[in-house]
Parts: C-alpha cells; structure tokens; sequence
C-alpha cells in the first residue's frame, strides 16, 4: 500500500462520527453534590465518564464536561454553598483499585457547570475530597492522596492538604504527612470554618497487590482555618497500632461531634463530643468497615446529631448516636459518596458502582441508575451477525450485549442482553 493510499483511507476515516449505543446504564460514581437552594440539581463525577448534571431530580443526566476535562475520571466533587455557580472538580478518583485512573489536578466552573477550567495541582493524580469555605467560594481546601503507585518523590506537588483563598489561581500546601501517605479525608466545620479536620491514608497499590495501612496512616486538626495543625491519631479512645484507612465528618448539628471510621485492628466507628480530644467506639461491627481501603466513609446528618451514614458494600444508617444500624436499600451496591442536603435532609444524593441516584425521602426511594452512560467497560468484541452485536464487561456490573442498530431509531435497554457477570 503506497503512502497516498493509507493517507487517504485515514482521510476517509476522519469523515466518520461517533455514536452512542449504550448501554443506559451507570457506571462506578466516587464523586456527588447539590445545589443547596434548588431541590431539583444534583451532580455527579464518574469513574469513567466526566461530570454530569441533573435539573429535574435525576429523571434525566447531562454530561457537562466534554471538550474541557483532559481526564475523565472524577474523584471530588464540590458546590460552593455561598454561590452555587461555583464548582470544584478533583480529578482521578481515590478508590485505588488496580484499575484506577489517575486526574489532573483541579477543574472550576463559575456557571454552574456550562464551562470548566484546569486551576491547578495538576501532579496530585488522585485527589480525594474538596471542601469550599461556606461563606468564601474562593477558599478551598484540596485532599490530595497523590501517586497511588509511585514514590510521589515531588511530594510537595503531589499529596497532602491544599489551600487556595483565590479561587484556584494560586495553591499552598498547608499539610503533609510523608511520601507514604495521602489525604484520604477532609472536612470543615460549616458552623465555625475555622475547624477542620483531615486524614491520611499510607497505601500502596502496584499490579497484583494492594498494601493499605502503617504508622504514618493519621488524623489532624486545625483550629485556625489550616495555617497550623495538631496530630489527635493517638488521643484516648482511638485504637492503638497500626491504623489504615480513616474517614471523618464534622457534626454540623452538635459543636464538637466529629465522627470517624477506621481501618485498624480495633476496626468500627468513633465519635468524639469535645472536638477530638477524646473518642469512644460507638460501634465495632464489621459490617461497617466491609473492605475499608474501597470505602470507609462516613457522613453526620446535618440537623440530627445522633444520625449518621456509613457507605460500604451496602448503605447503613444509626439514629441513636452510632450504636445500632439499620441498612438503607440502594438501586445497586458498592456505595461511595453521599451528599444531604443541609436544609433537608431528607434530599440526598448517593454514588455506587452503578451510578447516582437521588432521594427526596432519606433513601426510601431512589431515582433510577438506567438514564446514565456511564458504564466503565474492561473488556469489548463484536460478533459476525447483522446488525452486529456488541459485547462487554461492565465494572461490577453484568457482562452485556447491545445490537449496533435498532428498528426503534434509539437502541433501548430492552434490546440488551445480559450474557454473564462483569
């Protein structure tokens, strides 16, 4: 074949335009968020898949990102609560499986989405959480974890806690452990922003192991707003030893409770009522820290003090202070992140490994993951009929097959066929 000719066949191929088959399906989400004033706008950031948006309460998703994120996994995800057009988006999620894709750092958007910018902290690779100053939309804090299977030797540009009071135009880190651990966890005290309170996480992932937990695994308090922090790992109540993954929340119904769930021998969750000086184990059921280095989160009720979330393999909820748990029915299991909405909290929004789903009624019910492109596909084939059929094996999902045509002009979930697990 002479040079012309490939030429043209490439040619003849630019000519040629994508389209989307399917499925209508949902794909993993590590990454939600509401707008505090509209009860109908939701967010979320996929594993695979950008970020989209929702205006009438998850009955139908609108990518809002193509053409301006240079990555497309999501691992935070942030709505500024003094002004709803701003938006924080932390690219490459922290759920470090061994198939993980790292980000680039840090996306704005100041109009609610229509438009996105790279602000910064581009070597982080897999940012973990962000949180916005609730009366500042330019003071944002950044939890970085950073290379999940490097050496992070620019550990100053890769991993710990990060602070902008410009709106991303400059960064700061405010907070680092050691090259062998990342910020897993960060929150900030809605009631007094001057408190906050982070994690760290020392793990390690390469291609046929996952190593999660040693002595530099930690928690930290600051009082001032991140200018100066003080470590509470080892303050009386909390579990002696080698500690692993942590996940914190700020109680915002109760002045000094904060909660944490742990990865340690003494595993469970934790709370404290004097703003961390000291904890007590609430609970040591181990169906609340279920493979802790894939969740481990915990989220306070914003108007109850004695209820709390936890989000593992399944959804738990306590309303007596940590003790007891009931578990909440998800559309689909291996749940994430979850936002409640500080006004109501009743109106929610919660991230799985089939996509997001929104609640008006505290997880009752939930909005359906079938209105969402977002399946994270390992493996694809086609096969020799016509129309061919497509074939793929959907992260924690089902394998599926979907016809390449349809006679109904749009190709339908009815028209997939499930051929094994994924």
């Amino acid at each position: 074949m002479t040079t012309t000719s490939i030429s043209n066949s490439i040619t003849h191929l630019n000519t040629l335009r994508w389209r989307c088959i399917g499925p209508p399906r949902g794909g993993r989400v590590v990454a939600v968020a509401g707008d505090p004033f509209d009860s109908q706008v939701f967010y979320f950031g996929a594993a695979a898949g950008g970020i989209w948006k929702t205006e009438d309460g998850g009955t139908y998703w609108e990518n809002v990102s193509d053409g301006f994120l240079a990555s497309a996994a999501v691992g935070a995800l942030t709505v500024a609560p003094s002004d709803t057009n701003v938006i924080y988006a932390g690219m490459g999620e922290s759920t470090i499986r061994i198939d993980v894709s790292f980000g680039d750092g840090v996306y704005k958007s100041t109009d609610a989405g229509k438009t996105w910018k790279n602000i910064g902290l581009r070597k982080t690779r897999h940012i973990s959480e962000i949180r916005v100053h609730p009366n500042n939309p330019d003071l944002v804090y950044v939890a970085a974890f950073g290379d999940a299977f490097g050496s992070n030797k620019e550990a100053s540009l890769t991993r710990g806690i990060f602070r902008s009071k410009d709106g991303g135009k400059n960064w700061e880190q405010i907070l680092f452990r050691s090259k062998k651990a990342g910020a897993i966890d960060l929150s900030i005290d809605p009631k007094n922003p001057r408190i906050l309170y982070a994690s760290f996480w020392e793990a390690y992932r390469n291609f046929w192991s996952m190593n999660s937990g040693g002595p530099d695994s930690s928690l930290y308090r600051s009082k001032d707003g991140g200018d100066t922090w003080t470590e509470i790992t080892d303050n009386p109540g909390l579990p002696k030893g080698t500690k692993g993954k942590i996940g914190i929340s700020i109680s915002p119904a109760k002045s000094g409770r904060i909660w944490a769930i742990i990865e340690a021998e003494e595993a469970g969750l934790y709370r404290s009522d004097n703003g961390g000086e000291s904890w007590v184990q609430t609970s040591g059921n181990r169906d609340l820290i279920h493979r802790p280095w894939y969740y481990c989160h915990v989220f306070a009720d914003p108007q109850h003090a004695d209820t709390v979330y936890i989000t593992n393999l399944q959804m738990w909820k306590s309303t007596d202070g940590g003790t007891n748990f009931s578990e909440i029915t998800t559309p689909h299991g291996d749940n994430h992140d979850l936002w409640i909405d500080p006004n109501n909290p009743q109106r929610m929004v919660q991230g799985n490994d089939g996509g997001a789903c929104v609640s008006y009624n505290g997880g009752d019910t939930w909005s359906t993951i079938y209105n969402q492109i977002t399946a994270q596909f390992y493996r694809m084939d086609i096969d020799n009929e016509f129309p061919y059929r497509v074939y793929a094996t959907q992260q924690d999902n089902t394998s599926i097959s979907v016809p390449s045509a349809s006679s109904y002009g749009a190709i339908t979930l009815q028209e997939s066929t499930f051929p094994g697990t994924g």
